[in-house]
């Protein structure tokens, strides 16, 4: 199986912890991936956040104040200003965790995100939070010294959100505690996804998210979460019951549908860092059954019908079956054309078929297996963890079918790239079935009516990658509704993302953020 299928989940997001932006995390062969961070296939403060990994040294950096570099990084502040320097001594010692500058030991690999390409992006400070006391330490330190903060969990944010120069960097990487009773987990935000499958195998549960490993589950989290049981049990934030969270002004908010009920709805699909750091969430957990799997793959002759027949599956198929479609440009100038999919009754013959039947012609090559609940989390995932990879992407949410022009270009746009001999994919991951429906309590996640989103994906660098992505948004802009906040992309306007949703938030922004301390390009004040 290539590395986009893999994917199958990736949605991810995002990355960031805060309410804000994410990346890699929901739906690569969307799995979220294998090796990186395709797509697919995403605070209880003080004593009820969940128990946190050991805090490292304490010892106090150096207080020479590190130099900016300049930096492609949309996230970067104008240098800061302030009558007095900051006193990074004394916060240092305030923490439990630890403060880097860029002369203390460990600063390199501590601002890192998943993507090395933003690896020359250098905050002012990163701060390895230990415990929300940490978080909201460094949230009160940055706000009376006039530094832009940006938070970051698992880091794979696509537009690299999750880092800033000139700034702080909030790592809440190591609040990763987690607990489970009566169907609810309680999990902090650091947590990535392979580790929260595996907790929660142990109680024969699970969570609809997206499979790259190490997604944090805040970013996946507070920008939707899409994979392989959205149809049927609807997205990761969906099953959101309360998130202890800390807002601009340093205060803690345990928020839920009955407390704080316009910042519960705004976290729940509305991406992160643009009103709070969030720093545990409890979820409604779904049974950890066996999946059923199927892998179909036809020649490139046939690729009109097997997307026409892809879009008539996820309109019509049952809400226990998904698949995602994968166009890959093979560097030989041709289209790979392949469906991976799952059945959560566990019966992928009868799903595979249904597909089949849909594009009017049996698939050139079929696999169909069953994996327990582990089995498909590392299948799915590429393993248990997944290594750093540079790539560059975008998406486009389908608002129904497309018609046959658009089929002919978006297959052209791959094929283009395929030409190039430029490594790309356009990867559709389906909605409908339980997606569809808002949850109790209401979600921000604007696209509840729409067919499927279409992830353009490339791990070459450059224009080559970025043309692509250009051709692929040409292509289906006829069938776009705009865009999925867990795969951000420089350059597109910001009301892309959150559609009808859009005048709500910006009046929880208003309310929770009015001076607009949580500040990126991306963010919708």
């Amino acid at each position: 199986m290539s590395l986009l299928d893999r994917r199958t989940v990736l949605k991810a997001g995002s990355a960031a912890a805060v309410v804000g932006l994410t990346g890699c995390g929901d739906s690569k062969d969307n799995a979220g991936g294998a090796t990186s961070p395709t797509p697919t296939t995403s605070a209880e403060p003080s004593s009820t956040a969940p128990t946190t990994a050991a805090p490292s040294s304490t010892a106090a950096p150096t207080t020479t104040t590190p130099s900016s570099s300049p930096s492609s990084n949309p996230n970067t502040s104008a240098p800061t200003l302030t009558s007095t320097a900051p006193n990074w001594n004394s916060f240092a010692r305030s923490l439990t965790g630890k403060l880097y500058l860029s002369s203390t030991s460990g600063y390199a690999a501590a601002h890192q995100l998943f993507n090395p390409r933003w690896d020359s992006v250098r905050p002012t400070a990163v701060v390895k939070a230990a415990n929300p006391a940490d978080v909201q330490k460094a949230i009160n330190f940055a706000r009376n010294n006039k530094l832009a903060l940006v938070p970051k969990s698992g880091g794979h944010s696509y537009v690299g959100a999750s880092t800033i120069a000139n700034g702080m960097q909030l790592d809440v990487g190591a609040i990763r505690g987690m607990s489970y009773s009566n169907g609810i987990l309680t999990v902090g935000a650091g947590a990535r996804l392979y580790d929260v499958h595996a907790f929660l195998d142990r109680y024969g549960r699970s969570l609809p998210t997206g499979t790259c490993p190490t997604v944090g589950v805040a970013g996946l989290t507070l920008g939707g979460g899409m994979g392989i049981h959205t149809r049927t049990y609807g997205l990761t934030c969906d099953r959101v019951v309360s998130m202890g969270v800390f807002t601009a002004d340093g205060k803690s908010h345990n928020v839920s549908a009955t407390v704080d009920p316009d910042l519960f709805w705004a976290l729940r699909g509305g991406g992160g860092g643009n009103l709070g750091v969030v720093t545990s969430f409890r979820f409604a957990t779904i049974p950890a059954t066996k999946l059923g799997f199927f892998r179909l793959t036809w020649p490139e002759s046939q690729a009109a019908a097997v997307v026409r027949g892809w879009q008539k599956f996820a309109q019509t198929a049952p809400t226990t079956s998904w698949g995602n479609l994968h166009i890959d440009a093979q560097s030989n100038g041709t289209l790979s054309i392949h469906v991976l999919g799952i059945s959560t009754t566990g019966n992928a013959n009868a799903a595979a078929a249904q597909l089949e039947s849909f594009v009017g012609a049996k698939a050139s090559a079929r696999s169909i297996t069953v994996k327990s609940h582990m089995e498909a989390v590392k299948y799915l995932g590429g393993g248990t963890t997944s290594p750093r990879q540079g790539f560059l992407a975008g998406s486009d949410v389908l608002k129904g079918a497309m018609d046959a022009a658009t089929i002919t270009a978006l297959l052209g746009a791959v094929k283009a790239a395929a030409r190039a001999k430029t490594p790309a994919s356009a990867i559709l991951d389906p909605l409908g079935g339980q997606a569809s429906k808002q949850p109790a309590g209401g979600a921000s996640w604007p696209w509840r009516s729409a067919l499927g989103v279409v992830q353009w994906y490339s791990s070459a660098q450059g224009t080559t990658a970025k043309t692509f992505i250009t051709n692929g948004h040409r292509a289906v802009r006829a069938a776009s509704a705009g865009a999925y906040v867990n795969y951000l992309e420089a350059g597109r306007a910001v009301s892309s993302y959150y559609g009808g949703s859009a005048a709500k938030l910006q009046a929880a922004k208003k309310k929770y953020d009015p001076s607009n301390f949580f500040h990126t390009p991306y963010t919708f004040a």
